[in-house]
């Protein structure tokens, strides 16, 4: 039950698709990091900094679960404005980025991380951020803007189409 006397202040719409922005921003930069550690790290070009602890590999997605809860927290219990609703944001999306860098692996435990699935999460996930930072109000929508919607549509049906044909 809803109490009437709770005075919450959301932030204005510009606020919100700047802290969408910084998600986004956050997250990308995140995942292509991720990216190209592992990159370097299989190729042994840099050192292996991979986390093991008595033998077993921590993988990354483990850390992003940890921010996720974490920014879910303190975003429930503090209500943040300004800069440090800018750091939760940021934060927000390097948990995304990790966690769904390894999308695959939530499906097929013991899989590669080499996965279609992880690379299509990603794509899904990155575009919703750019959308909600980025796209114009639906007051504001064009011909064109409703063409972009629909392909991106398509292309997330696309995705669970082929994320439930994973299970066959």
């Amino acid at each position: 039950m809803m109490r009437n006397d709770i005075n919450i202040h959301l932030p204005s719409q510009k606020a919100h698709r700047h802290l969408a922005r910084i998600v986004f921003v956050s997250f990308l930069l995140v995942f292509i990091l991720a990216r190209v550690l592992v990159f370097l790290i299989m190729s042994r070009r840099v050192p292996d900094l991979f986390i093991y602890l008595r033998g077993t590999h921590i993988h990354h997605l483990n850390f992003g679960i940890f921010l996720l809860a974490a920014v879910g927290a303190y975003l429930l219990f503090r209500r943040p404005l300004g800069l440090r609703a800018e750091v939760a944001a940021a934060v927000y999306g390097m948990g995304m980025a990790l966690t769904f860098d390894e999308f695959g692996m939530w499906l097929h435990l013991g899989g590669s991380y080499w996965q279609r699935a992880s690379w299509d999460a990603i794509i899904v996930i990155s575009s919703i951020f750019a959308i909600i930072g980025f796209a114009p109000s639906f007051k504001r929508f064009r011909v064109t803007h409703w063409i972009v919607a629909g392909a991106i549509t398509i292309a997330v049906v696309i995705f669970f189409f082929l994320f439930f044909g994973t299970f066959k």
